[in-house]
C-alpha cells in the first residue's frame, strides 16, 4: 500500500495507538508493538521481513539507550533513598533564604529533579514546602504549584531524566547529549519565570485546608521528621558529585571531540562511561551513609522502575523503524510543502497530542521522537543544532497538559490537599502556559538558528 490510502492507514494507527494506551489502559509498549506489527504488514513489509524489522528496531534503540537510563535511574534513586536530594533542597533554602520561598522552592525543584522523578521529587520537597510556607507566610497553593513547575520543567527538558534522554536517542543526539542539556537549561528559563508569575497569581484564590493558621512547632515537626528518617545525611558537597561529574566529563568530552582529540578523554565523555562514572560516585553517598548493606536492595528497586521505561523506549523505536521501511517516508517527502512550513510545530503539536491523550510525558516524548525521527530530513532538520531544537519542541510538548490521567497530576493534587478542581485551575492551566511559553521561545531561537 502507498501513497493517500498509506497516509490514511498511518493517522489510523496513531489513533488507534491513543485510544489502546489512554482510553482501553492498554499498556503502551504493548501497544506500541501491535500497532508496529499492523502497521508494517498493511504498510507492505513482506511476512519474512517483519520481525527483522522489529528486532532490528527494538535492538538498535536499547543500544543506544539502555545502559544510559539504567545509570541515570539508579544515580537518582540513590539520591533519594540516601537523603542526598533532601540535603541538596536544604542548601538551595540556606542560599536563597526565607525572603523569596516561591522561587527557593521551584529552583530547588527544578535541581531536585534533574536525577530525580517529578513525582518522588514532590513527595521529596512537600515537607520543605510546607515547612518553608509557614515560616514565611507564603500561600501554600502558591508554593505546591510553583514546586511542580520547576520539578516538571527539568523533567521533560534536561537529561539524564528518561523523556528528554530517550528524545535524544531516538532523534540521533545519544552522544552529543551536553548539547541536549544546554538547550534545556536556556529553554528552562523562560518557562519558569511564566511559572513563577503564574504561580503567584493564581496560588492565593486557592483556599485549601494546608491555607488555615497551623501552629509552627507541628510543620517544624513534621520537617525535622522526615530530616530524622535518614540516619545520617551526606555533605552537601558530596550529594552534588553525582549530577556535577558526569556533566563535567560530558563536556570534556565534547570538547575534545570538537578539537578531534580521542583517547581517554573522549572516552570517559560518552554519556555511559560519564554517568557509569556518576553511578560510582553515588555509591560514595552510601558508603557515607553507612548504608552499602542495602546496595543489593537499592539497585535491584531501581531497575525495576528502570524497566518499563526501557521497554516503552525500546518499543517506540521499533515502530520508528516500521515507519522508515513503508512509503510514509517517501509520501511526506514528495509532498512536503505544507510539512515542512509547520517546522518545529510539527513535533510540537504530536508531543502535545500524545501527552494530553494519555498522560505520561515520558511515554509523549518517546513516542513522538520515534514518529519524528524518519521525517527529520523533510522537515529541513539535519546539524545537531537543529535537532536539538526538535528535542526541545517535544518537550515543550510533553507539558501541554497535566491532567487526571497524569500520576504527577494526582500527587500535587493529594499532597497540596487541593480539590481536583482545583488543581485544574492551577496544575493543569499553569503546564498548558509552561509548554506554549516553550514552544514560543523555540520559535524564536529557530528563527535565528535554522
Amino acid at each position: 500500500m502507498t501513497g493517500l490510502p498509506l497516509m490514511g492507514v498511518f493517522v489510523l494507527s496513531i489513533i488507534f495507538l491513543i485510544l489502546m494506551i489512554s482510553k482501553w489502559k492498554i499498556h503502551p509498549f504493548l501497544s506500541l508493538l501491535f500497532v508496529s506489527l499492523v502497521f508494517g504488514l498493511i504498510g507492505g513489509i513482506p511476512l519474512t521481513e517483519i520481525t527483522n524489522v522489529i528486532g532490528d528496531g527494538f535492538a538498535a534503540t536499547f543500544k543506544s539507550f539502555g545502559l544510559v537510563v539504567i545509570f541515570g535511574t539508579l544515580i537518582g534513586f540513590i539520591l533519594e533513598k540516601t537523603g542526598a536530594a533532601f540535603q541538596l533542597a536544604d542548601a538551595i533554602v540556606r542560599v536563597i533564604g526565607k525572603k523569596h520561598p516561591v522561587l527557593a522552592i521551584q529552583l530547588m525543584g527544578w535541581v531536585v529533579c534533574i536525577p530525580v522523578f517529578s513525582d518522588s521529587g514532590f513527595v521529596i520537597l512537600n515537607p520543605v514546602r510546607r515547612a518553608l510556607a509557614q515560616r514565611t507566610g507564603a500561600s501554600p497553593a502558591t508554593m505546591a504549584i510553583a514546586l511542580s513547575a520547576g520539578l516538571f520543567t527539568s523533567h521533560v527538558f534536561i537529561p539524564p531524566t528518561p523523556g528528554p534522554l530517550a528524545s535524544a536517542s531516538n532523534l540521533g543526539l545519544g552522544d552529543n547529549l551536553l548539547l541536549v542539556m544546554a538547550l534545556g537549561a536556556l529553554v528552562s528559563i523562560p518557562v519558569m519565570i511564566a511559572a513563577y508569575f503564574y504561580s503567584v497569581w493564581i496560588g492565593p484564590k486557592i483556599i485549601t485546608p494546608e491555607s488555615e493558621a497551623v501552629p509552627d512547632e507541628d510543620v517544624e515537626a513534621a520537617y525535622n521528621e522526615l530530616k530524622k528518617s535518614y540516619t545520617r545525611l551526606p555533605s552537601t558537597a558530596l550529594s552534588l558529585t553525582p549530577i556535577v561529574v558526569p556533566i563535567i566529563l560530558m563536556a570534556i568530552g565534547s570538547i575534545s571531540s570538537a578539537l578531534g582529540y580521542s583517547g581517554v578523554l573522549t572516552f570517559i565523555g560518552t554519556p555511559m562511561i560519564a554517568l557509569a562514572i556518576g553511578f560510582l560516585f553515588a555509591v560514595l553517598l552510601l558508603m557515607d551513609t553507612h548504608m552499602m548493606d542495602r546496595f543489593y536492595v537499592f539497585v535491584e528497586e531501581g531497575l525495576r522502575t528502570v524497566g518499563p521505561i526501557i521497554l516503552i523506549t525500546a518499543a517506540g523505536g521499533v515502530l520508528g523503524r516500521v515507519i522508515s521501511s513503508t512509503d510514509v517516508v517517501d509520501f511526506i517527502s514528495n509532498n512536503a510543502t505544507q510539512l515542512s512550513s509547520l517546522g518545529l510545530f510539527f513535533p510540537f503539536l504530536v508531543s502535545v497530542l500524545f501527552k494530553t491523550a494519555q498522560g505520561s510525558a515520558t511515554v509523549a516524548m518517546v513516542t513522538t521522537s520515534s514518529l519524528v525521527a524518519p521525517l527529520l530530513p523533510t522537515l529541513g532538520m539535519e546539524t545537531p543544532l537543529q535537532i536539538g531544537l526538535v528535542v526541545m519542541a517535544i518537550s515543550a510538548g510533553s507539558l501541554v497538559v497535566s491532567h487526571a490521567n497524569d500520576s504527577h497530576f494526582w500527587v500535587v493534587t493529594n499532597f497540596s490537599k487541593m480539590t481536583p478542581q482545583q488543581a485544574y485551575r492551577s496544575q493543569t492551566v499553569v503546564t498548558g502556559v509552561m509548554g506554549c511559553t516553550a514552544m514560543v521561545f523555540i520559535w524564536i531561537l529557530g528563527l535565528f538558528i535554522l
